[in-house]
């Protein structure tokens, strides 16, 4: 605060108020060089002439110097940064902003453009009028620098995607990610025990634009009691692998062990290099399709989901349907899905990551190219060398060519195909596979796979094919998996025939009811047909003066293996108070079906919980979930009775540590070993921090980090003001980050904490600086600006801090703090401000 002779309390900024309200109302003069000249008398003040008002003497001149500004291009925001305003040779009454090599290179300007610009200050600085139209203006009370560039000069941007001149490689530096789950059953007929404890992970380091990954998997499971196995202990470091962006090509460099992504043959382990046109470079309306998987648990279960033995996404559910959709889209085949229950009972099932009709934008070409050797979950290989590669060309507007090969010694194959998008009536694609394989025990077999997609949005009725396909495959065919299990076993096994899949959501908006379908059957030349049906029903209704009741109908069929498994779920959920929630719901499944009654609540923005109690053929059972969103981990745990069966007690953590030379911190794990974001609060503890959909603190070093971050995505973190401490303050609470994939991202928060108090400065002559002198702490922050007579209200008071007091655009003097701070207080204190570099005496 400034305090005025009339005794009233305002905060600094105010002072800026008063100058510009001298400039707009009061008599001031303007000469030729747009110079203001104050008329000082309308100011009540003691002495006219002891103030510094340089900084607001010029019309919209900064004083030369560094800045920590927002670059505002247009109507996006670019990073902080440090911004030199310097005073040009051929004009020394203005100061111009410096625009550096690096900071122009994030502008996305287009080529052409990039040709015409010139540059001034020794080459240091660009010459905006090289580009007519373009102009750069500070401003310090906003501390932004505002470029206004004409968009025919810009690449493509949206509010949401840069164009990749401003993607962030982020900082060195280590992580480590992990997904643990523990459990305890006992079975109260036999007093058998067992104690399982699985996780999953990544652990990485970042040095530049490469990312250097290692994934784990481990298991410790210990039984008691008859038939038990004892204990068992595995890890594995499944696969070590290290990749990096290549945006001047829009695609990812593969170094390692890695699985074959395609869009036209099923994947497969390899060891090798790959080069792959990343969808996630490309805008997000342009971006591809991720897998899901849904099912219903019949109690409170553990879902693992796994391809080809590596374990892609393991978690705890309650009991009920589950619909998991952050799976990376770039998992591409089939997916082996595991649901064991508390129970001890196992559902098992397959799914495709069936892909939408292969499209691309008109005269875009898309390609992926592989060469190595297959491996297994040993690091050996299995095979000789082969070399893959496949394209997609966007021949023209709606239509599309894409293929490829394998070519790999004793195993070949070739796809051709077509896309084609439909208008309104949606995108198809066809593609053929003509797969040569030798084989040591039948010789050399030929087979084709011929295969329709289908995907459609039915906007007039509500309704979305998410994605329909049909493939055939001839008895001779094989894709890469399917040889190499061939020749290292001896014989073939698993043979596919044909497969159905169908993935289709209806809205019946007058009803206010929803649906979603999904749909496979399988049929194989050498084992039993697969089939899974999943059906759920929901509707949002009124009942009487009871709100936004919900009831989900979920019916499911599977058949595995010559296993058949039928069930459904039926579920009502009424609003209770601010947040809860009463349940019912009734299962049905293979030898047994239950009803429960169930209450959800949330304890705060973080916690909840749901308790349930109901009854089955195999007795009464209650149970207990909890779900905690700590700022170093993801907690939940859960706890399951059944009369005269079993007692179960689950835990499970998910999180990560990530350090940098900037600091680092433990926090909540997005994706395994994805791009995050550490935040610098100022060297602040406990400032609420949030980004995408989750908010956290930082810690004691004034550190967090932000795992809720979408690659080559625009995001933003904010300090939460509305839980900010009354001790501290946020000069700029918003920061943005557009990084690359595994990127560790690095902003700052300007943050000011401590005590706030009004004091008096004075000189070593009994004198007092300026009117208009601002005072800084060490960390270069503004913390008040000195009214009439050295009065200042002065904020983030830390006990023996020094302070500079500047003025004349320099600082002039110092001042000490007192150490200890008064307890009762401290307006009015005194402060001496003696010569840089002695030790100011103390007054209190």
């Amino acid at each position: 605060m400034v305090c005025l002779s009339t005794g009233v309390f305002f905060r600094p900024k105010i002072v800026g108020v008063f100058v510009a309200i001298a400039i707009s109302g009061f008599p001031y003069y303007i000469a030729a060089s747009e110079n203001v000249e104050f008329n000082t008398d309308v100011l009540d003040l003691n002495d006219r002439e002891n103030i510094d008002l340089s900084q607001f003497s010029r019309r919209g001149y900064i004083m030369p110097g560094t800045y920590n500004m927002v670059v505002r291009l247009n109507k996006h925001e670019l990073p902080e940064q440090q911004i030199m305003f310097y005073v040009p040779d051929d004009n020394a009454k203005e100061s111009l902003a410096c625009i550096s090599p690096e900071l122009t290179e994030q502008l996305g300007l287009k080529e052409d453009a990039k040709k015409k610009l010139q540059w001034r200050h020794e080459g240091k600085c660009l010459e905006t009028g090289s580009l007519e139209g373009m102009e750069a203006r500070g401003d310090l009370s906003t501390a932004s620098l505002y470029l206004n560039v004409p968009q025919a000069y810009l690449e493509y941007s949206s509010e949401d995607w840069d164009p990749p001149s401003r993607w962030d490689n982020g900082i060195p530096g280590l992580l480590f990610d992990y997904n643990v789950n523990a459990q305890s059953q006992r079975q109260q007929r036999t007093g058998q025990k067992s104690h399982d404890l699985s996780g999953n992970g990544t652990a990485g380091a970042n040095m530049g634009a490469w990312r250097l990954r290692a994934d784990w998997q481990g298991r410790v499971n210990h039984q008691t009691g008859s038939n038990s196995q004892g204990l068992e202990k595995k890890l594995e470091w499944s696969r070590y692998y290290a990749y990096r962006a290549l945006p001047a090509l829009h695609s990812r460099l593969t170094l390692g062990e890695d699985y074959l992504d395609s869009g036209v043959f099923d994947s497969f382990r390899f060891t090798g290099v790959s080069l792959r046109s990343d969808d996630n470079m490309l805008p997000p309306n342009l971006r591809g399709y991720a897998p899901e998987v849904v099912g219903i648990a019949k109690s409170n279960a553990k879902v693992i989901i796994s391809q080809q033995g590596r374990v892609l996404y393991e978690t705890q559910v309650a009991a009920g349907p589950f619909r998991i959709q952050d799976i990376n889209d770039a998992v591409s085949g089939q997916l082996d899905v595991r649901v064991e229950e508390q129970d001890g009972s196992v559902q098992e099932f397959r799914m495709d990551t069936a892909s939408i009709p292969y499209l691309t934008r008109p005269g875009t070409v898309r390609y992926k190219l592989a060469s190595g050797k297959p491996s297994d979950w040993q690091h050996r290989s299995r095979g000789s060398m082969f070399a893959t590669g496949e394209f997609s060309w966007g021949v023209s507007n709606g239509w599309s060519l894409f293929g490829g090969a394998i070519l790999g010694g004793d195993y070949n194959a070739m796809s051709v195909g077509i896309g084609r998008d439909l208008l309104q009536f949606g995108a198809i694609s066809f593609d053929m596979i003509q797969s040569r394989a030798r084989l040591a025990n039948e010789g050399t077999l030929s087979g084709g796979s011929y295969r329709v997609n289908y995907s459609k949005s039915f906007e007039e009725y509500d309704s979305h094919i998410t994605f329909a396909g049909y493939r055939f495959s001839e008895k001779d065919f094989m894709n890469m998996s399917e040889y190499l299990d061939a020749r290292d076993y001896g014989q073939r096994v698993g043979g596919s025939k044909e497969v159905y899949t169908v993935r289709f959501n209806k809205q019946f908006r007058d009803l206010g009811l929803s649906s979603y379908l999904s749909y496979v059957h399988q049929t194989y030349w050498d084992r039993p047909t697969n089939d899974r049906y999943s059906l759920t029903i929901s509707r949002y209704f009124d009942l009487a003066s009871l709100r936004n009741l919900s009831l989900s109908l979920s019916a499911y069929r599977n058949s595995y293996n010559g296993v058949k498994d039928d069930g459904g779920y039926l579920s009502l959920s009424i609003p209770w108070g601010n947040s809860g929630s009463l349940g019912y719901n009734s299962s049905v499944s293979k030898g047994d079906n239950s009803h429960n009654l169930s209450y959800y609540d949330r304890v705060d923005e973080n916690s909840n919980y749901q308790l349930s109690a109901g009854n089955s053929r195999s007795g009464s059972t209650v149970s207990g979930y909890l779900n905690h969103q700590a700022d170093s981990a993801q907690l939940s745990g859960n706890v399951s009775y059944q009369e005269g069966q079993y007692t179960a007690v689950g835990l499970s953590a998910q999180g990560g540590m990530t350090l940098t030379a900037e600091g680092g911190a433990l926090h909540r794990s997005g994706g395994m070993g994805g791009t995050r974001l550490l935040l610098d609060t100022g060297g602040v503890g406990g400032i609420p921090v949030r980004g995408y959909g989750s908010a956290s603190k930082s810690n004691r070093f004034g550190k967090a980090v932000i795992t809720e971050v979408n690659s080559y995505y625009r995001n933003k973190a904010s300090i939460d003001l509305d839980k900010l401490a009354d001790n501290a303050e946020a000069t700029n609470s918003v920061v943005q980050a557009t990084l690359t994939e595994g990127a560790i991202g690095f902003r700052q928060f300007d943050v000011i904490s401590g005590e706030k108090a009004m004091a008096v400065i004075r000189l070593a002559d009994g004198s007092t600086p300026p009117f208009g002198a601002t005072v800084r702490n060490r960390r270069k922050q503004e913390t008040g600006i000195i009214n009439d007579g050295g009065s200042v209200y002065l904020s983030g008071i830390e006990a023996g801090e020094d302070m500079q007091v500047h003025w004349n655009g320099e600082a002039q003097c110092a001042v000490s703090l007192p150490d200890p701070l008064p307890e009762n207080g401290f307006n009015n204190l005194l402060l001496p401000c003696l010569p840089l570099g002695k030790e100011a005496k103390r007054v209190e």
